[in-house]
C-alpha cells in the first residue's frame, strides 16, 4: 500500500465508549504499543489498552477525583511512565502507575485560571503548560517528582491554546487566541527563554485563533490550524540549528484552504508524512505532499475526507507513534473516542 493508492480509506476500527461528556484530547503512549489516554469535560482521564489477543481496546483505568473541572489536555512523558493532565480547575497533574486506584504524584497550581495544554520536551526533563491567563510556564523535573519553575513566558496578549516542544530540540512553540504562534528558546546556559519569532498575519500566518501545532518526523516542517479555516505548513533549516548556528527562522511554505468549513481544532503529522485534521464540521481530513518536482515549494493535496467521522465537533486527531500500524485516534463532542486505520479498501 502506498499513499498514492486510489483505494485508501479511513476505516473505523473501534468506538471507545465511557466518557459522559465531550472528549477534548487523546494521546498515544510513545513507549507502549496500543495504549491510549483520553480526557474529557467529565473531569476524568481514561486509559485504554489494546489486547494482544483480541486486538480490541478496553478501558484499563479511570483517573478521577483530582481534577474538579474539565480536563482539557494530556501528554505522556517520552518514557511513557508519566502522564501530565491540564484542567480548567487551574491545575496540572502528573500521574504514575495507571491502576484503577491511581493517584497523581504531583499537582502544579500556578495558573490564574484554566490550564489549556501541557507538553514534555524530548528528553522528559522539562514540562510546559499554558493557560487562559495568557502565560506559558516551563517546569524542570527534579527527583521525587518535584517540579521547579524555570521560566514564565508572558508574550501572548490572549488565551494560550496549546504548547508543544520541538521533537529534537529544546525549542518551545505556543499558539493563541491572539492569532499568533510564538517560538521560545534559550540561547544561554542560564536557561532564560525568550521569544525568538512570532508567526502572525503579517508574515503569512493565521488571521484568527490558532488551535493546534504538529511537526513532521524530521522536525524541519510544522503544520498549524486555525479558526480561519486554514491549515498552514511551515519549514526551517533544522541542520543549521542542530549544528549550533543559533536560531534559524521558520518560513511559510503553503496554505491549505477550502477544505474544512468550520473551525479546525486539531492537526497531527504522522511519522510517514500524512497530516490529519479534525474540525467543527465533524470531518477528519488527510493531506499529503503531492511529490511535486519543486523541492523548495512542496505542495500538499487532500488524500481523503471522512465525512461524519463523529456526530459532533472533532476536537483531537492523533496518529499512533509507530510507522507501521497507521492507526489514528480521534476525540469528539459526541463523548466518543474512535480508532481508525488508514488502509486500502476493497
Amino acid at each position: 500500500m502506498t499513499l498514492m493508492d486510489k483505494n485508501l480509506g479511513l476505516v473505523e476500527v473501534q468506538k471507545l465508549e465511557g466518557h459522559t461528556d465531550r472528549v477534548w484530547n487523546v494521546a498515544w503512549n510513545p513507549a507502549a504499543d496500543g495504549v491510549l489516554a483520553s480526557c474529557s469535560a467529565d473531569k476524568t482521564v481514561r486509559i485504554w489498552e489494546q489486547s494482544s489477543l483480541t486486538r480490541s481496546w478496553t478501558c484499563k483505568a479511570v483517573l478521577e477525583g483530582t481534577h474538579t473541572r474539565t480536563v482539557k489536555s494530556l501528554a505522556w512523558s517520552p518514557c511513557g511512565k508519566l502522564l501530565a493532565t491540564a484542567s480548567f480547575d487551574g491545575t496540572t497533574c502528573v500521574w504514575e502507575n495507571f491502576a484503577t486506584d491511581s493517584e497523581s504524584v504531583s499537582v502544579l497550581q500556578v495558573h490564574e485560571s484554566e490550564v489549556k495544554s501541557v507538553s514534555w520536551n524530548a528528553s522528559g526533563s522539562l514540562l510546559a503548560t499554558c493557560g487562559r491567563d495568557k502565560s506559558v510556564w516551563i517546569w524542570e523535573i527534579l527527583p521525587e517528582y518535584e517540579f521547579d519553575c524555570s521560566a514564565v513566558l508572558t508574550g501572548h496578549s490572549e488565551d494560550v491554546k496549546m504548547v508543544l516542544w520541538h521533537p529534537t530540540m529544546n525549542v518551545l512553540f505556543s499558539c493563541s487566541y491572539d492569532n499568533t504562534i510564538k517560538i521560545w528558546c534559550s540561547e544561554d546556559e542560564d536557561g532564560d527563554y525568550n521569544c525568538v519569532q512570532t508567526l502572525g498575519e503579517s508574515n503569512n500566518g493565521h488571521s484568527s485563533t490558532v488551535w493546534s501545532i504538529s511537526f513532521n518526523a524530521a522536525g524541519d516542517k510544522m503544520v498549524t490550524c486555525s479558526d480561519d479555516l486554514t491549515v498552514k505548513i511551515w519549514k526551517t533549516d533544522i541542520s543549521r540549528m542542530q549544528s549550533g548556528e543559533g536560531y534559524v527562522p521558520w518560513t511559510h511554505v503553503c496554505t491549505l484552504s477550502g477544505f474544512h468549513d468550520r473551525t479546525i481544532y486539531s492537526v497531527h503529522w504522522s511519522r510517514d508524512g500524512v497530516i490529519a485534521s479534525g474540525a467543527g464540521d465533524d470531518t477528519i481530513q488527510l493531506f499529503v505532499d503531492s511529490n511535486s518536482d519543486s523541492v523548495d515549494r512542496p505542495s500538499y493535496k487532500l488524500l481523503l475526507k471522512k465525512e461524519k467521522a463523529h456526530e459532533k465537533d472533532v476536537n483531537s486527531v492523533q496518529w499512533a507513534p509507530d510507522k507501521e500500524s497507521r492507526l489514528l485516534a480521534s476525540a469528539s463532542d459526541d463523548k466518543m473516542v474512535k480508532i481508525w486505520k488508514l488502509a486500502s479498501e476493497p
